[in-house]
């Protein structure tokens, strides 16, 4: 009923720049808070940054200054711009979601996540 998918992964190299995109599709009746989180190999998923539906933000401290949650409600997406990038910022990210729908005249919430995209920064 409901989905997200990421896109916007890729290999860069340090330094530099990528966006990341999550986009929620289904019988959406509203979406809540938001954020992406990522898992490095042998590492525990951690939270990259989140973001409430009035659209206030706050990052982990490895990524602060350099990373920028963002979302865009009518298009039900949500955004991560990814600067000055590291080689420690390479991990699988995920989009996660707070995410009210609708099925057969009632309403649930529940919690959703992506796929995961792969960014792997190296030179």
């Amino acid at each position: 009923q409901v989905q997200l998918v990421e896109s916007g992964g890729g290999l860069v190299q340090p330094g530099g720049s990528l966006r990341l995109s999550c986009a929620a599709s289904g019988s959406i009746f509203s979406i809540n808070a938001m954020g992406w989180y990522r898992q490095a190999p042998g590492k525990q998923r951690e939270l990259v940054a989140a973001i409430t539906s009035g659209g206030s933000t706050n990052y982990a401290d490895s990524v602060k200054g350099r990373f920028t949650i963002s979302r865009d409600n009518a298009k039900k997406k949500m955004y991560l711009q990814m600067n000055n990038l590291k080689p420690e910022d390479t991990a699988v990210y995920y989009c996660n979601a707070d995410i009210t729908y609708y099925s057969r005249d009632y309403y649930y919430t529940d919690d959703y996540w992506g796929q995961g995209t792969q960014v792997t920064v190296s030179s």
